[in-house]
């Protein structure tokens, strides 16, 4: 349970833990760890040939072997919900390779170059960007095509792809939304951290994109006593840009419980200014008690496709599946549809990126030339501590929302 009021400030850490938004805090370091990206040769187009006739190689590159537990634990997930996937595949035969990086840049690069070796048309994983980033420079000479569980698009571009839920694609969805219902003038506020900082890059483009403009930006020093001493710079850029809605990067198991309390204590009422979040207010539950979350907006995928998935894989197999194991069905889901056709490139960059997109078990998503991806977001706001959708996921890429 999250304390309020005085002692929320008191149950802080003084310095509080680095997040980056996404899926809510436990995955954040999977995607945003700091890396310099190697340079990729540009090769959208490119790809190996397939038989549709003989089944698929497809390399799984998973973080076991690391001697962390909870690597181990991740990796089992990603694999379970790979099979999973394949034996949802109508027709389509998929030989599929499970490859362990350790969760390292260098045996990622192994692994990667062994998979090739082996026969593999396509990587699926790895998870940290590092790793992911390694493995598509290593095979990119051979024209495989890498799709990361990374949401760090720092790494996009070439031939790697990041499955996991972006930013921008978060902010877009967002912003789309607020510029609809007449919030047109919105103050960021963020950490000032990688992720506070990448996540504020992402509101403002996607305010500018939607038609709506920024009202002013305001970070903080990541700890409790910074957070405290910009409350007041918060406030003063709010009535100086006359803002109608603060579109925040707070986590929930950070900076939010405190950003929310104390924003109406200095007179910035969310019943006045239109909360926004960039991070999800429903993890960990007890987020939606907060009493400064109520009536606040952010995004989430579509939660009767994601209940549907977690009640299949604790069916199959005893347990709830990892946070991010979706991922993975998602990309066989993808490379299934494809090879469907029967198509000899099928596992090609373009065609990787055909603007239909792809079914995956939170909903629609597709893949974009540039290696990052854009997935179908519903908006929900919580009321009487409760999450209710407000805007439906789309169910395709025709219809509005995106």
């Amino acid at each position: 349970m999250f304390a309020v009021l005085t002692p929320a400030r008191k149950g802080l850490r003084r310095v509080m833990r680095p997040v980056v938004p996404w899926l809510a805090s436990a995955v954040a370091a999977f995607g945003l760890a700091a890396c310099e990206p190697l340079a990729l040769t540009p090769m959208q187009s490119g790809g190996p040939t397939i038989s549709s006739d003989a089944p698929v190689p497809v390399a799984l590159l998973v973080p076991r072997g690391s001697g962390n537990t909870s690597d181990d634990l991740l990796a089992q997930s990603l694999e379970n919900a790979a099979r999973l996937a394949i034996s949802d595949l109508n027709g389509v035969k998929i030989d599929l390779r499970v490859y362990g990086t350790a969760g390292n840049a260098g045996q990622a690069q192994s692994a990667a170059k062994q998979a090739v070796a082996d026969g593999a048309k396509i990587i699926l994983g790895p998870v940290f960007a590092e790793a992911a980033n390694a493995a598509g420079v290593a095979v990119a000479p051979a024209g495989v095509n890498v799709l990361s569980f990374s949401n760090n698009v720092t790494i996009a571009g070439g031939n790697v792809f990041v499955l996991g839920p972006t930013f921008s694609n978060t902010a877009d969805r967002l912003a789309n939304y607020a510029v609809r219902q007449g919030k047109r003038r919105i103050l960021i506020t963020h950490a000032d951290n990688i992720g506070g900082q990448l996540g504020a890059r992402a509101i403002s483009s996607a305010v500018s994109r939607a038609g709506g403009s920024i009202a002013g930006s305001v970070d903080y020093e990541f700890s409790q006593q910074g957070l405290i001493a910009a409350i007041p710079q918060i406030k003063a850029a709010a009535t100086n840009g006359a803002a109608d809605a603060i579109f925040m990067t707070a986590n929930s198991n950070a900076d939010l419980p405190l950003l929310s309390q104390m924003l109406p204590e200095a007179g910035l009422s969310p019943t006045a200014l239109q909360y926004i979040g960039l991070t999800r207010w429903d993890v960990p539950a007890q987020t939606t008690d907060l009493p400064g979350v109520q009536g606040g907006w952010f995004a989430l995928p579509d939660p009767a496709l994601a209940r549907q998935f977690q009640s299949r894989y604790t069916a199959a197999f005893g347990s709830a599946p990892h946070p991010i194991g979706g991922l993975a069905y998602d990309g066989i889901a993808a490379i299934g549809a494809l090879v469907e056709a029967g198509q000899s490139n099928a596992l090609t960059g373009a065609a990787l990126t055909q603007s239909a997109g792809f079914q995956g078990v939170s909903g629609v998503f597709r893949l974009r030339p540039n290696g990052t991806n854009e997935r179908g977001l519903a908006v929900a706001t919580i009321r009487d501590k409760k999450v209710v959708i407000l805007d439906p996921a789309p169910r395709g890429f025709s219809g509005g929302g995106f």
